[in-house]
């Protein structure tokens, strides 16, 4: 891409994909770091997060790209080179309008795609330039690789230990291996002694999850030693009735009970994993199905180097539970080479780096 003399600085935008709260909680932790004035958050999911967005971030709100009753869906063969593009969806052209009208009306911008292979190569198309956010998962497919190579910079936030060994060596020598970092990277008030014995974290995650009402029912009834703190969704709360249960339910920072806990029960999402990293938790990870196997992967990961004990959802109801959780406590934490202290500061370097490398400004 040709550069430009620019008179005003660049626009900042990220697209944040709405599955889930881990890619808006990144993108609020990344920007946070920033000391850019012009930057903009694009997505389908960010109402519920907008107490949590500085306020000079300017929000722009995307329709789902979902079918509803009123849509007429042509027949529609499945491609290669993208992953999802179904035919007849008014959501997807509104949407498409929206981000090209976003990209006209913000230029000049550079845009962090966390994640999206086909927002990624509509910005292309529209001739914006890309930052890509990677994720663990196996993402060797035509579409990723295309997006990979149409992006200025991949940014992989966690440590290059933690990425596979058989990556392609152009994807390699793209990705700036951040390290990493949560939104608790600067706070970091935690201490063990602070735990009280017993206590044990669940966190029920937003993007489906098998820590359902009637696993920490089982869970609670197993070991009537221990008390439980439920933090996060939970479809039904007669059936948490109990007496060694208590159902915080969302917290919007839900470390002041995570401190008093000595294990943490929670899924693999990259977020979560990076959380219970910086606060130095014994964690018990349930890794859930996700497209590209991208929690297996990580879990797979955490348990070959020690991180944290893995259980599959499968196994949830057969594991002998007291067991877990005495073994759990009696053990010290071990995120070795997972959390960076540098890590914002990296990618917002790389950042500004590739700003200035595409658009020169006065």
């Amino acid at each position: 891409m040709d550069k430009h003399t620019l008179s005003t600085p660049p626009y900042l935008g990220f697209y944040i994909h709405h599955h889930g709260s881990g890619h808006v909680m990144r993108a609020i932790t990344i920007a946070s770091s920033l000391t850019a004035d012009h930057i903009c958050f694009i997505g389908s999911n960010l109402r519920p997060y907008l107490d949590q967005i500085p306020e000079h971030i300017v929000c722009i709100h995307l329709p789902l790209d979902l079918p509803d009753e009123n849509d007429h869906q042509p027949r529609a063969h499945a491609l290669s080179f993208l992953h999802y593009a179904p035919l007849g969806i008014a959501g997807i052209r509104e949407r498409t309008a929206v981000l090209t009208a976003t990209f006209r009306e913000y230029y000049p911008m550079l845009l962090v795609v966390d994640v999206s292979v086909e927002v990624t190569l509509l910005a292309r198309l529209s001739g914006i330039p890309t930052v890509v956010v990677r994720q663990h998962g196996m993402r060797t497919d035509i579409p990723h690789l295309d997006a990979y190579e149409s992006a200025e910079l991949l940014i992989a936030p966690y440590a290059e230990t933690f990425a596979l060994t058989d990556e392609e060596e152009w994807i390699k020598e793209k990705t700036v291996y951040a390290g990493g970092f949560s939104k608790y990277s600067d706070n970091k008030t935690v201490s063990n002694e602070q735990e009280q014995p017993g206590h044990i974290a669940i966190l029920v995650g937003q993007g489906g999850t098998s820590l359902d009402t009637e696993f920490i029912h089982h869970l609670a009834t197993a070991c009537e030693n221990y008390i439980f703190h439920i933090m996060g969704s939970s479809a039904n709360h007669s059936m948490l009735l109990k007496h060694n249960l208590t159902v915080h339910g969302q917290l919007k920072d839900p470390k002041a009970v995570l401190d008093q806990c000595q294990v943490v029960i929670g899924n693999a999402g990259h977020n979560t994993v990076m959380e219970m990293a910086d606060l130095n938790k014994r964690f018990i990870c349930i890794p859930e199905d996700r497209p590209f196997d991208e929690q297996l992967q990580k879990a797979d990961l955490l348990a070959v180097k020690g991180c944290a004990r893995v259980i599959y959802p499968g196994d949830l109801f057969a594991v002998n539970w007291p067991d877990e959780l005495e073994n759990a406590c009696s053990r010290l934490p071990n995120w070795d080479g997972m959390i960076n202290p540098d890590a914002l500061q990296h990618i917002a370097h790389a950042i500004k780096n590739t700003m200035n490398q595409v658009f020169i400004t006065n």
